[in-house]
């Protein structure tokens, strides 16, 4: 059984920031006063600031001198940019990882299971969190730590919420799509690589 997954303070603060925005208690140009969290939260104003910090450097918020922490006014566009970078990061992970999934796909498999389940019950927030767990187990099986990193310093989960909870961002159906991606590492298929770059850049919202 997998162990369960410990969030920091700072994930934790970070997250409740984030549903803030999605959810839409602070709307886009609206003020994010840090004090106020640590109050709510009953932490201190370090972890916020450092979640805050983290969250202007995935460009979801905005700070300026005398006027405090912001939400971004974010654009379809803005959204759609991350994606070209994810989908050529993923290509390469698909690549380097081919043989090792050739082989074996069991680290993917529970995250289609799981995507069937989440189509089947309509639940977007369980699409969003097994779908994101699929390709972070795929960058992860090309065995390169530095892609990885790179990948995850994209808040790939952040901004796959947003797509689907701001933009109405809707797949076919999630868990046949991961399914195909799992069909090409078995089949061993030489433009496996370029069907992942082709299957991340279909999720894009569309500006």
């Amino acid at each position: 059984m997998a162990a369960p997954v410990v969030h920091s303070l700072r994930e934790q603060i970070r997250e409740h920031i984030v549903e803030g925005i999605v959810s839409g208690r602070w709307k886009p140009g609206e003020r994010i006063v840090e004090r106020r969290i640590a109050t709510e939260l009953e932490v201190s104003q370090t972890p916020v600031r450092e979640a805050l910090r983290e969250l202007e450097s995935l460009r979801l918020i905005e700070s300026a001198p005398n006027k405090g922490v912001r939400v971004r006014n974010l654009t379809a566009a803005d959204l759609e940019e991350i994606y070209p970078v994810r989908a050529g990061l993923e290509q390469m992970a698909a690549e380097l990882a081919a043989a090792v999934l050739a082989e074996d796909t069991s680290a993917l498999e529970p995250e289609v299971r799981a995507l069937y389940e989440a189509d089947r019950a309509a639940d977007g927030e369980a699409q969003v969190r097994h779908t994101v767990a699929f390709h972070r187990e795929l960058v992860r099986a090309s065995g390169n730590s530095v892609l990885l990193h790179t990948w995850e310093s994209l808040g790939i989960e952040i901004w796959t919420t947003l797509s689907i909870r701001w933009l109405g961002t809707v797949q076919q159906s999630y868990a046949e799509e991961h399914q195909a991606v799992v069909d090409a590492f078995k089949r061993r298929d030489p433009r496996v690589g370029e069907l992942v770059k082709e299957h991340v850049l279909g999720c894009a919202p569309r500006a």
